[in-house]
């Protein structure tokens, strides 16, 4: 049976992560509050990000954009995007 968690982005019961995806305090909060549909919209929003802003994840500075962006994200606050990014059309 699949778990579920109070998702703080969508706010409804939705499945969870299988695991923490990152150690300590932050990961245990994203897997008890964070749905799998929220996380996998974030990895490619993060991947985005890191592309398009040509973001180095050795660099500190780098890393702490994207976790202060990650928590705007998961809380529904306005996050960064990409300057000129079009979605592709469908």
């Amino acid at each position: 049976m699949t778990r579920t968690v109070k998702c703080r982005k969508y706010n409804e019961e939705l499945p969870g992560l299988d695991r923490p995806p990152y150690p300590g305090a932050k990961g245990q909060d994203i897997f008890e509050h964070i749905s799998q549909k929220a996380w996998t919209e974030w990895q490619g929003h993060q991947t985005m990000l890191i592309n398009e802003k040509r973001l180095n994840m050795m660099n500190v500075d780098d890393r702490k954009f994207i976790l202060a962006e990650m928590d705007k994200f998961f809380a529904g606050e306005e996050y960064a995007q990409a300057e000129g990014y079009v979605p592709p059309s469908n």
